[in-house]
């Protein structure tokens, strides 16, 4: 099985979702006894020139990682993430940019609750209004999103096994 884009989601002592990791990287910090294995891929199994070993899906770490209040990171490419690359006022996917819902022109601010992504055409549309006043009503009002679910947007594939550890009121759409 290839290992490309597999992901393992890596869970602190208290069973907390940290990170993903690749698998090798997974495996490594089982081999070393740094983190057990809590479930295993249901496909593949990693192999050396004389072994057979289990694909973690999910791992712990033996020791407690102590880590300050985990945000987001406001950026152009976040805000891509929490938008699905979609343009929030007409749905497209091509040649996009950032929108400020309340114009900066009228002390509208780059955060997390005033930027959106949007197409060149809807962005140059709408101008310096509203989407109220330019009647073009966005798809889904912005947020700030949690840590928990940049962890499942950023991973990919998100493994069945994960949903208890992640949990499942972070859906998009």
């Amino acid at each position: 099985m290839s290992l490309n884009g597999r992901k393992v989601l890596i869970l602190n002592q208290d069973y907390r979702a940290l990170t993903v990791c690749s698998v090798q990287k997974a495996f490594i910090l089982v081999y070393l006894k740094k983190a057990e294995m809590v479930a295993q891929a249901s496909e593949g199994q990693l192999r050396t020139v004389s072994d057979l070993y289990p694909m973690p899906s999910i791992i712990r770490l033996y020791r407690y990682v102590s880590l300050p209040y985990k945000g987001v990171m406001l950026s152009r490419q976040n805000i891509f993430k929490r938008d699905s690359n979609r343009c929030q006022y007409c749905g497209s996917v091509k040649d996009l940019t950032l929108d400020h819902v309340v114009p900066r022109s009228r002390g509208g601010r780059s955060t997390w609750d005033n930027l959106v992504t949007a197409c060149r055409t809807c962005n140059s549309r709408k101008g310096d209004l509203t989407p109220e006043e330019a009647n073009m009503p966005l798809y889904r009002k912005p947020f700030k999103p949690s840590f928990i679910m940049f962890l499942r947007d950023f991973s990919g594939k998100i493994h069945e096994d994960w949903e208890p550890y992640l949990g499942k009121s972070f859906k998009y759409f």
